[in-house]
């Protein structure tokens, strides 16, 4: 029997669920709203665009596996997207300054480009080997009852067309209306979660400085034990010699889209790294400014969802920006909808359930992790930490100061940070004895420093104190 899926929304998510469902799925519709740009150029309704983005090795992992008939990462290397070990980044947590550690696993790779290449590159990775079609229309409501989603109602040129569909995916983000279109088909609340510290994201291109074209990602974490707001700043290299930079602030400590103040602000976070880097460097565009930045996580997977709805991606849960988790989600909730897809058909009873109850726990991990830290800020939305949430915070602290001294720590909580392993192994009893038992080196005193990366900041001028 012929079978027909609908996919709401053109992005990342989008199109990754439209790949995994092709090579069952007979027709394959994307529905996308917007006009998709012909190259690596800005969409538009994406608030997070202009922001830094990685993406995790278990996204690219993901990737790989939806379109084998494309080296998707090879592509993005050769439109010069840089990759680079998170072991190898230059990263001042609450704890002090990590460490640099020499091994170079694929595990532990980031790849570091702007969400423009990246969208574009899977875009084209997927046009070009899957069958899916891409209609310029808006999804305005769903189709069937409360048992099952027979399909969308789509909007297009000013007329409205019903499209049947075996399986509707809303992967259309964080504006994601799907909660309003279950209560029209008398399907209940969803339980929902929110943790909003009021971060508001600041962000700005720059080009790179002639002798720091080497300098790895650079981060500086704000330290939620301070009684004070967040900051923080994260510097990416790009494609096209470009450096992206990302400050955030929670309530009170917010940066401001004013490009005069944006080095200072830099210059004033916990260690002034960041804004030394820049303070010579040439800015490629104005100031762009977010405060979409929540966090948010809706359970379906708890609800008495319909049969034939699937929701994935950012229309799922939304994150704290800083872990660089949405793409790789979004990439790994469309892993499992592969899966899912070649176990069973996907009109099949309790198939959508399947998935949804699979792709959370993904959502989970990531969820859990970019709350853990935004949790503790002044003035937070949300619900106050519990008492296991402390004993697990002191832990994590207290793992954290030992990973900037040991590898196989540090390694441990990578890959869990990076989702390829789940948090119960930052309790595996060797990782508990070594936390336990305390660092095993002396703190750094400063940045871990190549020589040619203090010769480009001599060259600078001295860090203000």
């Amino acid at each position: 029997m012929s079978r027909r899926a609908v996919v709401i929304g053109g992005s990342v998510a989008g199109l990754l669920a439209a790949a995994a469902l092709s090579r069952s799925v007979d027709e394959v519709i994307v529905l996308e709203r917007d006009e998709l740009p012909e190259g690596p150029q800005p969409r538009r309704r994406t608030p997070q665009a202009r922001h830094a983005h990685i993406l995790l090795p278990s996204g690219r992992d993901a990737i790989q596996e939806l379109l084998p008939r494309v080296d998707v990462r090879e592509r993005l290397l050769a439109s010069g997207a840089h990759e680079q070990p998170l072991t190898d980044m230059l990263g001042f947590g609450p704890q002090g300054w990590f460490r640099r550690w020499p091994t170079v696993t694929d595990e532990l790779l980031l790849t570091c480009c702007s969400r423009d290449l990246l969208e574009w590159t899977v875009r084209g990775a997927v046009l070009d080997t899957a069958q899916v079609t891409v209609r310029r229309a808006e999804a305005v409501s769903l189709l069937g009852t409360a048992q099952r989603v027979t399909g969308v109602r789509a909007l297009s040129d000013g007329a409205e067309e019903d499209l049947r569909a075996d399986l509707v995916v809303d992967a259309s983000g964080r504006g994601s209306r799907v909660e309003h279109w279950l209560e029209t088909l008398g399907v209940p609340g969803i339980p929902t979660d929110e943790v909003d510290s009021g971060l508001v994201y600041a962000s700005r291109v720059f080009s790179v400085p002639k002798g720091a074209e080497h300098f790895p990602v650079t981060q500086v974490e704000a330290d939620p034990a301070d009684s004070g707001p967040g900051r923080s700043g994260n510097l990416v290299p790009i494609e096209d010699g470009r450096w992206l930079v990302s400050l955030a602030g929670t309530r009170g400590g917010e940066p401001t889209a004013d490009p005069e103040e944006f080095t200072d602000f830099a210059l004033g976070l916990r260690h002034p790294l960041i804004g030394q880097l820049i303070s010579d460097a040439e800015p490629l565009g104005d100031v762009s400014l977010s405060r979409s930045t929540r966090n948010r996580r809706r359970d379906f997977h708890k609800a008495a969802m319909p049969e034939g709805l699937v929701v994935l991606g950012d229309a799922v849960a939304t994150y704290n920006p800083v872990y660089g988790q949405g793409m790789s989600i979004a990439a790994l909730g469309a892993q499992t909808l592969s899966r899912q897809v070649q176990r069973a058909d996907v009109a099949s009873p309790g198939f959508a359930r399947g998935v949804q109850r699979e792709a959370a726990k993904s959502v989970s991990a990531a969820y859990t992790l970019s709350t853990s830290q935004d949790q503790w800020f002044p003035e937070v939305v949300g619900k106050a930490p519990t008492l296991v949430d402390r004993l697990l915070s002191r832990y994590m602290g207290r793992m954290a100061r030992v990973a900037t001294t040991s590898y196989p720590v540090s390694a441990a909580m990578c890959a869990v940070l990076t989702l390829q392993a789940d948090a119960s192994r930052l309790v595996h009893p060797k990782l508990l004895l070594a936390t336990l038992k305390g660092p095993v080196l002396e703190p750094l005193s400063g940045p871990p420093l190549t020589d040619e990366e203090s010769a480009f900041l001599d060259s600078v001028g001295p860090i203000p104190v």
